[in-house]
């Protein structure tokens, strides 16, 4: 049987900021979740590009030499591998995070 998931219910199950949890797999991909609040700490992905869509909430994501990108709900961007980014959220956010499945969700 084809699950369905409700984003609403994978919420309840973040108990930590920017710890992100497993929502779905697609190919190689993962389709993970987190809750931004707070500053995350500056780092890029060497291989893999990082995919950030803003569920509830907003979000900046300050990008080594070039403008912040400010995302609230419905949003979305991709940031390209080897780009330093820093996500930073004033309000609690949650984000869902589509990224290779080999991603290591720290980054480099």
């Amino acid at each position: 049987m084809i699950p369905v998931l409700d984003i609403e219910e994978k919420i309840k199950e973040i108990v930590d900021p920017w710890t992100p949890i497993d929502v779905a797999y697609v190919n190689d991909q993962v389709i993970r979740m987190a809750l931004f609040h707070g500053k995350y700490h500056w780092h890029k992905h060497s291989e893999e590009d990082e995919l950030f869509y803003v569920v509830k909430g907003s979000i900046t994501i300050k990008v080594m030499d070039q403008p912040d990108i400010e995302l609230k709900d419905g949003q979305l961007c991709v940031i390209p591998k080897n780009v330093e980014h820093c996500p930073i959220s004033q309000e609690p956010s949650y984000v869902l995070l589509f990224e290779p499945s080999a991603l290591k969700s720290k980054g480099d």
